[in-house]
């Protein structure tokens, strides 16, 4: 797709946006993160085999509506979740933003990423993607209303569970 002409903000502010959410994800501040998101955001993982498909017809790795996130960052906050106690160490690495389409409010952004993740008695493991964001602009900022992140890797085995926020 060809970057859009004259978008309503820049690329370095969607930049910076998507910098702060890296970092409330890395610093496990999953309460801070959930106040990024509109009242009606989703959160998918496609398939790696159908990265464009749509969840009402294909199985997804993950597809969340905003009460699901919620009670998603309620389960990995509370010590109970064994999967994600101790935390696991994530560094996000994000490039290749753009602005993809902007209409409204609404700004359509792709990014690509690179998560490290660090365990206790595991190997570093390496998850590598794209996202596509749909964020609502206003004088407030900006607001996560659609957010998918796309896993490059062909066999999903290797990289363990994904039991943290990708």
């Amino acid at each position: 797709m060809d970057r859009v002409k004259n978008p309503p903000v820049t690329r370095a502010e969607v930049e910076d946006f998507l910098f702060q959410e890296a970092a409330l994800l890395d610093e496990w501040r999953l309460e801070e993160w959930l106040g990024l998101l509109t009242e009606d955001a989703t959160y998918q993982v496609p398939p790696n085999d159908r990265p464009d498909s749509n969840p009402a017809d294909t199985l997804f790795i993950l597809s969340d509506d905003i009460v699901r996130i919620r009670e998603r960052v309620k389960r990995l906050s509370s010590p109970n979740c064994h999967a994600e106690h101790p935390h696991s160490r994530t560094r996000r690495m994000i490039s290749n933003v753009r602005i993809l389409a902007a209409e409204g409010n609404l700004i359509t952004v792709a990014a690509n990423f690179v998560v490290y993740r660090a365990r206790r008695h595991e190997k570093i493991r390496e998850y590598v993607g794209a996202y596509r964001y749909v964020l609502r602009h206003s004088e407030d900022g900006f607001k996560i209303k659609h957010r998918r992140a796309v896993i490059d890797t062909h066999e999903l085995g290797s990289l363990g569970a994904v039991s943290f926020i990708l």
